[in-house]
């Protein structure tokens, strides 16, 4: 496992951000534009993976082409902050498929969460359902217009 940022060369930051930009690069074209073997690629993606800086490939899918048009930010401050309440409100978010982004937040919210649904009706459903068995002492969505930037690949040379 990579513990320190020293073990990350300027040929890992290389081999990360290429990834970032195409996760479904073939193993030879990120090894020619990293300047490595395709053997030496290959155990440095080993390497990284084992380490858990690279946590899986995922495909970018237009969802609103799928007809889930409509994108909330929703802020959730609660009264309950123990251990055990937090679990069961994880496990019960955790549960909705609306749910694609779920964050423990500080300041005056305790959480926010990333809904992607069809239309107001879709969201009313979901709100209902985070609703229901759980205190909540405020509920608000932000209904997202447009994403301007979303799934913004990291600036990696900022952390050398």
């Amino acid at each position: 496992m990579i513990g320190t940022m020293e073990k990350i060369d300027e040929i890992d930051h290389k081999i990360l951000a290429c990834l970032q930009k195409d996760g479904a690069i073939s193993q030879r074209d990120l090894a020619e534009r990293v300047g490595l073997s395709q053997n030496a690629c290959w155990r440095r993606l080993q390497r990284l993976n084992a380490s858990g800086l690279i946590r899986g490939t995922h495909a970018d899918i237009d969802l609103a082409a799928l007809g889930y048009d409509l994108t909330v930010f929703v802020m959730i401050r609660t009264r309950h902050h123990s251990k055990e309440w937090a679990d069961n409100f994880r496990k019960h978010v955790e549960r909705m498929p609306e749910v694609t982004d779920f964050y423990r937040i500080g300041g005056d919210w305790d959480y926010l969460i990333k809904v992607v649904t069809r239309g107001m009706s879709g969201y009313d459903a979901f709100y209902q359902k985070l609703i229901t068995n759980f205190d909540l002492a405020t509920v608000t969505g932000f209904f997202s217009m447009e994403a301007i930037i979303e799934n913004r690949a990291a600036d990696l040379s900022r952390l050398r």
